[in-house]
C-alpha cells in the first residue's frame, strides 16, 4: 500500500513522497531524473529568493528523490550507462561526475553497525556559507572546496559520530591533527572546524595545489577526486551547494544502506 500511494502521488504531480518508486527502465528513469532535476532547481531558486533559513518541504523531497536515483546509478553500472546516454548533456555531465564520486567514496567506506551512527541538525545554510567565506578570506582556501569537504566528511555535520579511525567533528579531524591546526577551537563546533580545515589545507599546499592538500587531509586518491568533483560542481552551479545541503544521511551497515535523516 505505501508503494501504491507513492505512485499515485507522483502521478498527481508535486514533489515525490519519501518512498516514491524509482523506474528501472533507462528511458523512464532518464526522464524522471531530468524532471526531478528541473523541479529541484526551481524549488531551490524559490527557497533562495525567500531568504528562508530552513529547507522547504519541496526542496527536501525533490533532493531526496534525486539522491536515491544517484545512489541507484552508483550501484548499477549498466543502468547508469544507459541512463546517461539518454540525458541531455547539461544533465549528463554533472550526473556522471557525481556517480563516479559516489563510487569512489563507496570503495572507501566500510559497513558499521547502525548503533555506531549519530545524527543532528546542520547549522543554517547561510551561516555555514559565512563560515566558508571567512575561512577563504583568512587562508585563501576556496569556499567551495571547504563546503565539499564538509559535505563528504559529515553531510554538513548531520552525521555526528567519530569515524572508525577516530576522526571527530564536522570536518573529521583526528585529535593530533586538530591539536596542531585547530587554533585552540572546539573540534565539534562547525565554525572552528571549518577554520581549522582551511588552516590545515593551506599549510599543506592549498590553494596552489588542492590535490596535494586534500591528499594530506585523507591519503586516498579516490577521496581527493570525489571532493574535487563536488567542489567543481559547487563552483559551476550556484544551486549545487543548496542541493547538497538539502540531502539526507545514508549509511552503510552490515544489512545494507540505511537512511538516518529526513521525512518518513
Amino acid at each position: 500500500m505505501p508503494a501504491l500511494l507513492a505512485s499515485l502521488a507522483l502521478m498527481a504531480g508535486g514533489p515525490p513522497p519519501p518512498g516514491a518508486p524509482i523506474p528501472r527502465d533507462p528511458v523512464a528513469l532518464a526522464a524522471r531524473l531530468e524532471t526531478t532535476t528541473r523541479d529541484l532547481a526551481d524549488a531551490v531558486d524559490r527557497w533562495r529568493a525567500s531568504g528562508g533559513r530552513r529547507v522547504p518541504e519541496d526542496v527536501t523531497l525533490d533532493a531526496l528523490y534525486q539522491q536515491r536515483i544517484l545512489i541507484l546509478l552508483g550501484e548499477k553500472r549498466r543502468l547508469s550507462a544507459a541512463v546517461l546516454r539518454r540525458l541531455p548533456p547539461r544533465d549528463a555531465r554533472p550526473v556522471g561526475s557525481e556517480v563516479l564520486a559516489r563510487r569512489g567514496l563507496g570503495r572507501l567506506s566500510q559497513p558499521r553497525p547502525l548503533s555506531a551512527f549519530r545524527t543532528g541538525r546542520a547549522e543554517p545554510v547561510s551561516r555555514l556559507l559565512r563560515y566558508y567565506l571567512e575561512a577563504q578570506r583568512r587562508f585563501g582556501v576556496a569556499w567551495n572546496v571547504l563546503a565539499a569537504v564538509n559535505y563528504v566528511e559529515s553531510a554538513f555535520n548531520k552525521l555526528r559520530n567519530a569515524s572508525s579511525a577516530g576522526a571527530q567533528g564536522p570536518m573529521q579531524f583526528i585529535p593530533s591533527t586538530w591539536r596542531a591546526y585547530g587554533l585552540g577551537g572546539n573540534v565539534d563546533d562547525p565554525h572552528d572546524a571549518i577554520i581549522g580545515a582551511a588552516n590545515y589545507l593551506h599549510a599543506n599546499g592549498a590553494p596552489l595545489n588542492y590535490r596535494r592538500a586534500l591528499f594530506r587531509y585523507n591519503p586516498s586518491r579516490l577521496y581527493v577526486d570525489a571532493v574535487l568533483r563536488y567542489a567543481r560542481r559547487i563552483r559551476s552551479d550556484p544551486r549545487a551547494y543548496y542541493v547538497f545541503y538539502s540531502r539526507q544521511v545514508f549509511v552503510r551497515t552490515p544489512h545494507g544502506l540505511v537512511r538516518l535523516t529526513g521525512p518518513r
